[in-house]
């Protein structure tokens, strides 16, 4: 019976992992199949080579502009903006909420300030923060934090206030205090919803960021997609735009690998 199991499990494994592997598959031909099409789009002449360059050409610039070393220090500072956005953001915002859910007085007082902040197009805050920060890479962090933050309150405190009461009243009956239902119920099971928040917060950070760098900013991807519509050379705009994609998809991987050991762990120790 036990090596039937085994079996079965085993194959289970098998297909889980042929799964995985045809999914990966159609992912790099999805990939290298728009590359393609790009390219020959644009040696055709079926798009404007002009406006939408082609991967060729911006490999070609990628490359100088590494030889040169003039873009290192460019992806530095976006990528520095925004893991400080997203970092301060999810802390800070995870905070609040914590400080929402222990004073239901105060999450009361605050609830209708937070959806209309949550409401309000974030970008309309850009002039402000230009004002109180200064035209520097402050402001392009402060964007992003903004950008993420009530987002991070509302979906953190909800999950913190959405926990079955019947946890909480069961550790009341036995003494708890409130800290005690915090560390021991309150925060290990909304731990899955603070990590898909992490997640929320890599695009909106980057969005952020660069809508700072777009306003203010005199390095950073941000500032050479605005100069390359500046001089018409759009095959700097859809490099420097690659190279977001790129590293936004390279911090959403790394917080998927978070995800995924602190969930692993968390069953461990269950």
């Amino acid at each position: 019976m036990n090596q039937k199991i085994k079996l079965q499990y085993q194959t289970f494994l098998k297909e889980r992992r042929k799964i995985k592997g045809l999914i990966l598959g159609c992912q790099v031909l999805i990939f290298f199949g728009f590359i393609f099409l790009w390219q020959l789009a644009s040696m055709r002449g079926w798009i404007d080579p002009l406006l939408f360059s082609s991967p060729s050409r911006i490999f070609t610039l990628l490359k100088q502009y590494v030889a040169q070393e003039i873009i290192f220090n460019h992806m530095y500072v976006t990528v520095m903006e925004t893991v400080v956005a997203f970092l301060f953001s999810t802390i800070i915002g995870t905070l609040i909420a914590m400080l929402l859910w222990w004073s239901r007085t105060l999450a009361q007082i605050m609830d209708p300030y937070l959806v209309v902040l949550n409401a309000m197009p974030k970008v309309a805050l850009g002039p402000i923060v230009i004002v109180i920060f200064g035209p520097n890479m402050t402001s392009s962090i402060a964007m992003g934090v903004f950008i993420c933050l009530i987002v991070t309150i509302l979906v953190v405190y909800d999950r913190f206030a959405g926990t079955d009461e019947n946890y909480t009243k069961v550790l009341r009956t036995f003494g708890a205090s409130k800290r005690q239902i915090f560390q021991k119920c309150i925060f290990p099971s909304s731990l899955p919803t603070i990590i898909s928040t992490l997640k929320v917060n890599v695009g909106l950070a980057w969005v952020g960021v660069i809508v700072g760098e777009f306003l203010v900013s005199k390095e950073g991807l941000g500032y050479l997609i605005v100069y390359g519509f500046q001089v018409f050379d759009f095959t700097l705009v859809l490099m420097s735009t690659l190279l977001i994609l790129f590293f936004a998809a390279a911090m959403y991987f790394i917080v998927e690998r978070i995800e995924f050991f602190l969930l692993k762990s968390r069953k461990i120790s269950k």
